[in-house]
This record gives structure tokens, sequence and C-alpha cells, in this order.
């Protein structure tokens, strides 16, 4: 059997490591195919931050952000886990590059 099914790529802080998994596994057992982060440079992957000067983003940083943007490509729609209400800028650019490019954007928590 091969079905159809809807790619949603979550978006948020990589500060809510346990609600991005929590949501993986809902989303995925609802019977989508959910693409995620990475690394979570919030949460301990300090691979994201090495060799930061202040003011200015790493080249992993750059990548991943960049590479997040391609996976909200690859998407029927993303999922914003919003903790709190919390979104960043990084968060804030992927909203909005799912909206400049005609994707639906969920939220875990009502805006």
């Amino acid at each position: 059997m091969v079905g159809k099914y809807k790619v949603i790529t979550l978006c948020g802080s990589t500060r809510f490591r346990k609600e991005f998994e929590e949501a993986q596994k809902r989303l995925t057992l609802a019977g989508n195919i959910v693409i995620s982060v990475g690394l979570f440079g919030h949460s301990g992957d300090v691979e994201v931050w090495e060799n930061m000067d202040e003011g200015t983003l790493t080249k992993t940083k750059e990548m991943l952000d960049d590479m997040h943007k391609r996976k909200i490509d690859m998407a029927d729609e993303i999922f914003v886990v919003n903790v709190g209400g919390y979104i960043g800028e990084s968060t804030r650019s992927e909203i909005e590059y799912a909206e400049e490019t005609g994707k639906p954007v969920q939220y875990l928590e009502k805006r």
C-alpha cells in the first residue's frame, strides 16, 4: 500500500524539544509525514552555536535556517510549536516564508 499523506514541517524554538517530539508523534499517528528540525540548538545541541561571535550567526546556524526553508518548500503546511505563545525571530521568518509561498500555518496554541 502506498498512501497519500500530508507533509507537515514543524517550526518553533528549539528550546521546546519535548513539545516538538510530542507534536511529531501526534501528527504522525494522525497520518501525516512530519519533517522536523535536525538539531535542537536551544536544548543542548551546541554545534549550532560553536565559534559564534556576538551579533553574528555561525555558518552552521545560517545553513540550518536556510535548510529549514527548504523543508517548508517540501511541505504541504507548517505546524508552529509556539509554547506559551512564544514565537522567536527565526520562527517568525519561517511563518512569513510559509505564508509567502502559500502554505497553510497551524499553531500548537491559539494566537
